[in-house]
């Protein structure tokens, strides 16, 4: 079954290919490394959506809904192993809105930090365009200046203050929100 999922998930979500790795579908091989770096508490603490401290099987479940077909938010994994980098460098992911828009959503593993990759990674799933959006959304918490860095390089305006709840956090969290037309 899960290997079903697998072989769906690669023929519905495109190979996206950078100079230095590819964007692919996840894997199940890949649940190790993704907790490994979600369980890092500087990643879960720049996400709305991770945990940390991580609860056993949140990794898996994770990987199985982005499998499904009827997912409606298409993650890829950053993978280097053609590169001679990690097979898991991180995620970035689409989750399509109303009115041909999509919120984009990323991050990198922290040894990693610095090297570029999520600003690859962004311009490239925003050239390849996947969901064929006319405009594309990044919310950015306040306190992580790295990652609205990466999206004013590839092109996103900002456009105004807001605010989000962070489950690593437990609170809710002041953010920018940045726009690119496509």
């Amino acid at each position: 079954m899960v290997k079903d999922l697998e072989a769906q998930a690669v023929i519905e979500q495109p190979v996206i290919e950078t100079d230095r790795f590819v964007l692919r579908a996840p894997r199940r091989s890949d649940v190790g490394l993704l907790n490994m770096y979600a369980s890092d508490k500087r990643v879960a603490r720049n996400s709305r959506s991770l945990p940390h401290p991580m609860p056993p099987g949140a990794t898996e479940a994770f990987v199985n809904r982005a499998l499904k077909p009827e997912a409606t938010e298409k993650v890829w994994i950053l993978d280097g192993s053609d590169h001679g980098l990690s097979e898991v460098l991180g995620v970035i992911s689409l989750k399509p809105l109303d009115r041909d828009q999509s919120e984009v959503a990323f991050w990198v593993a922290p040894s990693f930090w610095g090297t570029g990759l999520a600003r690859a990674a962004l311009r490239a799933l925003v050239e390849a365009n996947p969901t064929g959006a006319k405009t594309m959304f990044a919310e950015i918490f306040q306190d992580n200046q790295a990652s609205a860095r990466v999206v004013t390089a590839a092109g996103f305006e900002y456009i105004g203050d807001a605010e989000t709840y962070s489950v690593s956090r437990g609170a809710h969290v002041p953010t920018w929100t940045y726009l690119r037309k496509l």
